[in-house]
């Protein structure tokens, strides 16, 4: 549009010019008493477009996200024709690397990209108390997009918003409708018939669940819901107020949950070395009946490497705990992948990353994104024609929950996310136990309460 109205304003200023050098229609020439002077108009010259250039860090590098970065790309390509002189510099980077170890060192030293991918919850909460992000809210309302998105809280500090999802996500159940219908299962709706059914799974020789453990925060997903469904997600903000402890009775439970899973070899043997990239491999190679994991793995669930499982792959929330004391029907789902811009911006720089954010968080790309990515979108749509079987199955489950919650490394501080980590994975290498892991965490979280 801004194009258009250059073009409408052309047209009036020569039109105007017209008019002034015909005189209004008089073809005599008025009176000229500057020797020299001219009735034509004084030539101007248009003013030379600002060279402004924006760092900008993604996390597209694996092969499962060409379509991810190739629409990045055209937003970027359309946002530099469209402004002369503006140039976007991209580096792809891995995501753990960038969220644990390169941009927390740069935000320490205060020299961020200018625009980079970020976590909200406690990762944001981190750079906003170092006065490292800038404060999105003005540009977000002048571009009349504050209401279009389906949730800012994990971007939101203080009532302010300092980044803005770039999709959503939920995590529970993808499961093969083949081997299902194979030993004749039926979608577990509580968790004794989650154990009963992945008892006959590993009995027909598969599978139950595909897992791949070497990164640490994939082993938290599961585990996660586990311990919702066991102490409720307000506990998790209890922990970090002091109210609650991790070595509390329904901690210890949650933990214990987990640990039976594991102990009944429900999960991939020897998950511990292998890399995130294998888990969708083992589900996809129809070895594994089922895989807890987020609906950013539905592109691959859906595209070529589905092979014959495309459209044979179904979704469904986790099983309830009976008498558990979390809401039992919920999901977890938010919104905590995002774009976050630097403080240090030139007032140049951030007129040209409000061009940026008006070209990609728009109705046209979050829909390229469902449909091309199958990433669920993090504003609101008119329109989901389109949409991918699988996709719609994840769409319905989400709708059905009675509630959505965001994950827990987005509530307690990363360091004590860090050593979940390292506990689930003790616990899968089955070299301790629920109580002792809970106890190490809850030291961690001693010391990081202590130093809020």
């Amino acid at each position: 549009m801004r194009k258009n109205y250059t073009v409408i304003a052309a047209m009036l200023v020569t039109i105007m010019l017209v008019i002034t050098a015909c005189g209004g229609g008089n073809n005599e020439k008025p009176a000229n008493n500057n020797a020299g002077a001219t009735n034509e108009p004084a030539a101007t010259e248009t003013p030379k477009a600002k060279d402004v250039t924006l760092s900008l860090r993604h996390t597209q590098i694996k092969e499962t996200s060409k379509t991810r970065l190739k629409i990045l790309e055209d937003v970027v390509a359309k946002t530099e024709q469209e402004n002369e002189g503006l140039t976007f510099k991209l580096e792809g980077i891995d995501e753990i690397v960038n969220r644990d170890t390169k941009l927390k060192a740069e935000m320490a030293a205060g020299n961020p990209p200018d625009i980079f991918e970020v976590f909200g919850g406690a990762d944001l909460n981190l750079y906003v108390k170092a006065n490292r992000m800038l404060d999105l809210t003005p540009i977000i309302e002048e571009l009349g997009i504050k209401d279009k998105f389906a949730s800012l809280d994990e971007f939101t500090v203080d009532g302010k918003v300092y980044g803005l999802p770039f999709g959503g996500y939920s995590e529970a159940i993808f499961y093969n409708k083949k081997i299902f219908q194979e030993l004749g299962l039926a979608i577990p709706t509580t968790w004794d018939q989650l154990i009963d059914i992945s008892g006959k799974i590993k009995e027909a020789g598969y599978t139950p669940f595909a897992l791949a453990a070497k990164d640490g925060w994939v082993n938290g997903m599961m585990w996660n819901t586990v311990m919702e469904r066991n102490v409720g997600i307000d506990a998790f903000s209890k922990l970090v107020s002091g109210e609650a402890k991790w070595t509390d009775e329904n901690f210890v439970k949650g933990f214990s949950a987990y640990a039976d899973l594991v102990n009944k070899d429900f999960f991939t043997k020897g998950a511990l070395g292998l890399a995130y990239a294998d888990q969708g491999a083992q589900f996809l190679s129809g070895k594994s009946a089922m895989v807890f994991t987020g609906t950013w793995d539905a592109n691959r669930f859906t595209g070529e490497e589905a092979g014959d499982l495309k459209g044979n792959i179904g979704y469904f929330s986790f099983p309830e705990f009976t008498g558990g004391a979390g809401d039992q029907k919920s999901i977890n789902a938010s919104y905590s992948n995002g774009f976050g811009f630097s403080a240090n911006l030139t007032p140049d720089q951030v007129e040209a990353a409000k061009k940026f954010i008006a070209n990609f968080f728009n109705e046209e790309v979050q829909k390229r994104t469902l449909v091309e990515d199958k990433l669920l979108p993090s504003m609101k749509l008119s329109d989901l024609s389109g949409v991918d079987p699988l996709i719609s199955e994840v769409l319905t489950v989400m709708a059905n929950a009675s509630s959505s919650w965001k994950a827990y490394d987005a509530i307690v501080q990363p360091a004590v996310g860090a050593e979940v980590n390292v506990g689930l994975q003790e616990l899968i290498g089955k070299v301790s136990t629920p109580d002792k892991v809970a106890a190490k965490i809850q030291a961690a979280q001693d010391k990081a309460n202590a130093t809020k």
